[in-house]
Order: C-alpha cells, then structure tokens, then sequence
C-alpha cells in the first residue's frame, strides 16, 4: 500500500496535482498536507519549536495542518515577540530592571515593533487566510515634514519635492538643450526628455530658460476657496544653493524604496493581530509560555531541550525535530551541542538596535491644526523619524510615535531613564510642532530594544551572506534555525515566514523521505 501511494503521488506532481520536489526547489511554498502521511503510512513527527515569534508560529501553523506534534518554548509571557503592540496596562520591563505601566486610553495602541506591510510580502497572504482585517497604513505624506536642524524650520514634504524636482529639471533641460547630452541623445530624444522635464518639474519653455518658479505643486499659505478666493501660493521659492543646501532630497530615496512604496497596510486594531491569529489556530495548549530554553542537545535519534518554566523548575522536551526560531544573540547564549562552527555562524552577526516612544495626546493636533492624517516627518534629529496614527482619523484622542531611532540615536535614548527619554523626545519634537508637542501630552510609553528581555535588539546585520549565513540556513543535525536574520527581508515580518515556510518544506521533505 505504501508503494502504490507513493507511485501515485509521484504521477500526480507530474501532473502537476500534487506538490512535487521539483515546484520546491523553485522556491513555491508546498505546505505540509495530512495526507502526506495518511497516503503513506508514515506518522507525522513531534517537533519542539524555540521561540513564539513570526517565523516559531509560521513553523507551527505550517506543520500542525500535516498534523505535526508541535510544542512552542516562550520565554515571554505573550507571543509575537518583536511584533509587540502595548495597550493602556501593559507593563514594559527592561533589563535594566527600569519599570513601566502603560496609561493609554481605551482603543489606544502602540506598535512597539514593526509597524507596516508591503502590498507584496507574504505577510499578507497570511493576514488574508487568518482572517486579520487590514487598513492603509499612510507611509508617505505629502502634508507631512522634513526638517533639518542647521535649516531652523520645518518644510512640506510636497514643498521639499517641488523645489527639488523644479531645479534638476531646470538644470538637466538647460544642459539637454544647450547639446551636453548629444552623445547619448538623438534628436528626438532631446524633444521627449525635455518635455518630460516640463511636467516632472513644472518648469518654463525654452524662452525663459527653463526657469523653476514655483508653481502650487509647492502648497499655499491660503488655500483656494470659493468665491474670489483663488488661494495664495506658497512663497517665495529658496534658491538652488539654499534648497541642496537643506538636504531635504536624501529623504525621498525612502519613499521610493521597493519595500516601503505606498500603498502600504496594517492590521486593524494594533499590529499583534497577526501573533495573536496565528496562536488561535496553533490552540494555546501547544505554546508554554515563561518558558525560558536553556540547553538544546542534539541526540542520535532526535533532540532534547530544557527550559526553565515560569515556576522556575528545570523541565526535559524530547522531539524528533527541533526548529530554534529564537535571535541567533540569544541562541549564542544558550548552552548546546551543535559544535563550535554552529557556535561561531551565530556569533557572526552585528546586533542592530533600535528604539520607540508612544505619546498619547489629549487632542490630535496635527490633523486639527496642520491637516497631517498619518505619514511620517522625517528629520536630522536625533528623534530620526515620527510617526503619525494612521487610524482613529477624525477621534478625540490619539498617538503619535515621537521617535523611531536606531543605531547611535537609539543606544543614546536607552540610556535614558523612561521619564528622560519622554523629555528628551519633547523638547526635540517642539521644533517642529511647536509647545503644544509639550503641553497637550497625557502620557507616554518608551522602548528600547536593546534592553528588551530575551530579545536583546531590533533585529542583525550580516557582514555577508556566506558562510555563517549559509551554514544556518542549513539544519544542524535534528536543530534548523528559522528568523527574519536568515532572509533577505531583516527587521521585515515578511522574512520570518519566509524563512520559516523554507524550514517547513525542508523539514517535511526530510521526514518524508525518511526509511
């Protein structure tokens, strides 16, 4: 019997009705099917699952539809990991053994971790078959900021846009024009490249030079009404000298970025919407909670993982299969048999820190004040980017994110008491919008990744994607490692299931092929 189906299996991937190993190694993603083992006798595996974020619950999610035994170790008493959404009473403890309680109202939410989804990352085919509704996440604003220090006050994105725009068309027309370019145009070319410059810029003819003046593109400092009111345009137009001078063009490569090109998502009422989905399905049985791993042994016939349960007793899992979906930091930490070259690949990458502020406001000012409905104002800063909700448009309260920061910024604002980081985040932010950024505050939650427990930072840096890269990307006896570090989408939720639908298949192919 066991022959037969697995004959028939083979025809049906010929026919292309069944999965064939062929269609994996393309890379399509062929999940695990009960009867995979019911068409062949076999028995699905146990399989113990380090970690409950992104790519530990994909793992799971995968496996358990074949009917996998799977068991989830969390060593924090909530699933999602860095996909972590704080409401008004959560509580956010540092290793530091700093202390806070969030006070945010009713409906209210901070996304601590990642905060959009990309139209094309897997994340949404997830969001879709879990049945996670989903609104736009407004990435790119044109009522939005950009503000540089050395400059003294905020501009309009749309305003930086139009002047930018407006003077390389300018510029490049003239060169066109004047026959700098006649060694890579033909004639014909000229026409069209020029004519293209007169709408991307908003440019004048030939007879005034090519000229930028400013056009509304820029904005108004009245706008157009009824009656005799045809609005006042936004002036006057800086210079070319002031506007290179302001750097405000090095923000627009972030817009056009492939992985945050509006339009862009996020899940209805706080990103952990998704871990949350995900844990349903997997069942809360299959997922120990306060369950820190402490030492992973890999054995001949399959592995063995203790872990320290919220009583704090040392207790045994035993497996077939092991899928460690915890930060290869934190794995490096964690006592194991894997060999000293494993040890080494998970030491290799550069942890990359990164830091958050959630700040309630009584009333949302920059809709009623500065018409801003989400986006982000980038700066110069050491705040780097804020933030504003792209839900609860038009209500009495709301949140707006007062920095997202990384790296030098992010370490600085971590050494800061809670209260500090609130005041430091304040008196920065009052240059752009003002003392009501101060004086209509009504609370604030910070986080810092770095200190966060059993985490230890926003995501890693390779130096390369060979060697270390490789070897992890690889099982370890019955050990394989699975986490957005092992994909080309780091710090992206779409590479933790991406990576964790690559450990699935391989895994599966594995128990299937095996005697």
């Amino acid at each position: 019997m066991s022959g037969g189906a697995g004959a028939l299996l083979a025809t049906m991937g010929a026919l292309g009705l069944a999965p064939s190993a062929e269609a994996s190694a393309k890379g399509a993603f062929a999940p695990p099917q009960p009867t995979d083992f019911s068409l062949t006798g076999r028995s699905a595996n146990r399989v113990v699952i380090l970690g409950a974020g992104i790519a530990g619950l994909a793992t799971a999610y995968e496996l358990g539809k074949a009917g996998y035994d799977c068991t989830i170790l969390e060593a924090l008493d909530r699933v999602g990991g860095r996909n972590w959404t704080i409401r008004g009473g959560d509580r956010v403890l540092e290793l530091n053994h700093s202390f806070q309680v969030a006070k945010f109202s009713d409906g209210i939410y901070f996304n601590a971790g990642p905060t959009r989804l990309a139209q094309w990352m897997v994340t949404m085919d997830y969001c879709r078959e879990l049945g996670v509704d989903l609104e736009i996440f407004t990435n790119s604003n044109a009522q939005a900021y950009i503000y540089h220090q050395h400059v003294g006050a905020p501009v309009r994105w749309r305003t930086a846009k139009a002047d930018m725009y407006g003077y390389v068309a300018e510029l490049l027309s003239r060169a066109t024009d004047a026959g700098a370019l006649d060694a890579a145009l033909t004639a014909q070319d000229k026409e069209r490249l020029i004519a293209f410059l007169s709408s991307f810029g908003a440019v004048g003819n030939k007879a005034s030079g090519f000229r930028y003046t400013g056009t509304p593109r820029r904005g108004y400092s009245v706008n157009p009404g009824a009656g005799d009111q045809p609005g006042t345009v936004l002036g006057p137009v800086p210079s070319l000298s002031e506007v290179l001078a302001s750097g405000v063009g090095q923000w627009f490569e972030f817009e056009h970025g492939y992985e945050q090109a509006m339009l862009m998502f996020h899940p209805v009422g706080g990103m952990d919407m998704i871990p949350r989905a995900f844990a349903a399905r997997i069942g809360p049985e299959r997922i120990l909670l306060r369950s820190k791993v402490t030492k992973i042994t890999n054995l001949q016939d399959g592995v063995e993982v203790e872990y320290r349960d919220h009583y704090g007793t040392t207790r045994k899992i035993s497996a077939d299969l092991c899928v460690a979906a915890m930060p290869p930091h934190i794995l490096a930490k964690t006592a194991h048999n894997l060999g000293a070259e494993v040890q080494a690949a998970l030491a290799t990458p550069t942890v990359v820190n990164a830091g958050k502020i959630g700040l309630e406001y009584n009333r949302r000012w920059w809709e009623l004040d500065e018409d801003i409905y989400g986006g982000i104002t980038a700066t110069d800063l050491d705040l780097t980017q804020i933030l504003y909700p792209s839900y609860g448009y038009g209500s009495a309260r709301g949140l707006v994110v007062g920095y997202y920061n990384f790296d030098a910024q992010a370490n600085a604002y971590a050494a800061l008491t809670s209260p500090e980081r609130e005041r430091r985040a304040i008196e920065q932010g009052i240059k752009i919008h003002g003392a009501k950024y101060r004086d209509e505050l009504a609370t604030s939650v910070s986080v810092a990744w770095n200190l966060q427990p059993n985490i230890e930072g926003a995501w890693v840096s390779w130096p390369s994607r060979q060697g270390a890269y490789q070897l992890l990307n690889k099982p370890a006896g019955h050990v394989y490692f699975a986490g957005d570090w092992l994909s080309h989408m780091i710090a992206w939720q779409s590479g933790a299931l991406e990576s964790a639908r690559k450990v699935v298949m391989g895994l599966h192919q594995r128990v299937m092929n095996a005697n």
